[in-house]
Order: structure tokens, then C-alpha cells, then sequence
């Protein structure tokens, strides 16, 4: 009897070994697969590059078709779940241009830190907002300065994103990504989402606005986002929820051939960590 039991306790672990063992040999292969499907989505524009000096140029041309005069309408419709009850929050902007949404963040009483490559745009946006401002070096990031409103906390930093870091202005409590994950090259998009999660604070809401189109039919930029990426850079150290997805299609997207356009917005926060 005692025998009995003692080979069928050993069946048990081999057979729960063995269980563990299928399930981790599925779970990998299911990742890896799911990888080679998200890089074969991705194929169409994985080398495409826009050098920094490109981007000055559109600004230096008035190229920027992807600069908005109103405030973004996701930003409004969302931002109490950015918020989430805050008040005095430090956001970040990632490629910021001359965004309209930091003058409206900061008359609600908020803070912006920008980093934006073309001195152009920065000067645009205060002078259009009727701001004075302070210009002076950042010795941290050698050739980078740093303008400063008088009126408003909105400090904007003219540097090349990647050069930009938490030991410059600490971390955030909210930031908001319209037009900077689109339009960074595919290639360097890990990098990038290492930094913005080097920035968020721990009680940070990110606010992430991406694209969905056919890659085969445009080259970007902006660049097209699926969700599986998403989830594929942030996903280890952040929970992310979709929190709106609309049509975005107009003239502009069919004149670059596209036939449609989908404007996604998630709302990322840092995993809890629980204390053993």
C-alpha cells in the first residue's frame, strides 16, 4: 500500500513537472510568434529614418502639418483620468513644437517641461501665446538651452530628445505623447520607451496617442503604432488600458494614399510593486 502511494505521488510530480514544462515551451513559443507577427506589421517602415536635421528643416519651411491650433480633443476628453483628482501636476511633453495644449495646461494651473529640436518652434510658441521668456545654456547637455516663460511654469528645452534625462528635471506626474512616439524612428522606439519610463514618477499617467494605418501604403512620418507594440515596450513595466479609438481619416491622410486612419489613445501607468 505504502509503495503504491509513493509511485503514484511520483507520477504526480513528473505529471505536474511535465505540465509546467508544456505550458512554458507554449507560452514561448506564443511570444515568439506573436513577436514575428508585430515584426512583420512593422516590416514596411523599419528602416525608415528622419534625421534631426530634417525636422528643424519642416519647422525652418513651415512644413508642419502636424501642428494643431486648438487643443487636442483626446487631451480634453481625457484629462481627468490623467489628472485622476491632482492638482499643480508636472507634465512632460516629448517633442513638444509649439503645442497649444501647454498654455492650457499651465492656465489651469499645472507645470510643462518640453524638449523640442527646433529653436523655431519654442519661439513661436511663446511669442504666439504673447509670453516673455528667458533664454540660457543647460550645462548638463552640452550646446542644448533652455527657454523659460515668465508668466507661466512652462520650461522648454531645445536639445535632442535622447539627450534629455530624469537628473535634468526630475520625474513627472503626467505626460503627454501627441506626435512624439509617430515620429521618432521605428528603430529607436525600445530607447524611447526606456526614457519615458525613466521619467514617469510613480503615481505618473502617460497619456499616449498612436497611429493605425496600412504601412504599405505611406512611409511616415508619423509612423504607424500597433497595439501589440505598445504593449511590447511598455507592457513589462506599466499597465496600459485603451481609453478611446476614432476615426481619424481627412483629406490630408488621403492625399498621403491612405484609405484609413485610426487615432488610438492609452492611458499608461507604472505597475504597483507589492513590498514582501
Amino acid at each position: 500500500m505504502w509503495a503504491s502511494c509513493f509511485l503514484l505521488g511520483v507520477r504526480l510530480v513528473l505529471f505536474q513537472a511535465a505540465s509546467r514544462l508544456i505550458l512554458l515551451l507554449l507560452l514561448s513559443f506564443c511570444s515568439c510568434w506573436g513577436q514575428e507577427d508585430v515584426n512583420s506589421m512593422l516590416a514596411p517602415q523599419a528602416g525608415r529614418v528622419m534625421a534631426l536635421g530634417e525636422w528643424e528643416e519642416r519647422w525652418q519651411e513651415d512644413r508642419i502639418g502636424f501642428h494643431q491650433p486648438q487643443v487636442h480633443k483626446m487631451l480634453e476628453t481625457n484629462i481627468e483620468k490623467v489628472l485622476a483628482g491632482r492638482t499643480a501636476v508636472r507634465f512632460f511633453f516629448p517633442l513638444c513644437g509649439k503645442a497649444v495644449d501647454m498654455k492650457w495646461l499651465a492656465d489651469e494651473g499645472h507645470s510643462v517641461v518640453g524638449v523640442e529640436i527646433s529653436e523655431k518652434a519654442i519661439k513661436q510658441f511663446f511669442e504666439e501665446n504673447n509670453m516673455t521668456y528667458s533664454e540660457e545654456p543647460v550645462p548638463a547637455i552640452p550646446g542644448a538651452k533652455v527657454y523659460k516663460s515668465s508668466e507661466k511654469n512652462i520650461s522648454l528645452y531645445q536639445c535632442d530628445l535622447f539627450n534629455f534625462s530624469s537628473s535634468i528635471e526630475g520625474q513627472f506626474g503626467a505626460i503627454w505623447d501627441r506626435g512624439s512616439l509617430v515620429a521618432i524612428n521605428p528603430r529607436d522606439r525600445k530607447k524611447y520607451a526606456a526614457l519615458i519610463t525613466s521619467l514617469m514618477a510613480n503615481d505618473c499617467r502617460y497619456l499616449l496617442d498612436s497611429l493605425l494605418y496600412n504601412p504599405e501604403l505611406y512611409k511616415g512620418p508619423p509612423f504607424f503604432v500597433p497595439d501589440e507594440q505598445v504593449h511590447n515596450l511598455f507592457g513589462s513595466s506599466c499597465d496600459i488600458e485603451l481609453l478611446q479609438s476614432v476615426d481619424a481619416l481627412t483629406e490630408r491622410q488621403r492625399a498621403w494614399g491612405l484609405d484609413y486612419l485610426t487615432e488610438n489613445v492609452y492611458l499608461i501607468t507604472l505597475k504597483s510593486t507589492s513590498v514582501l
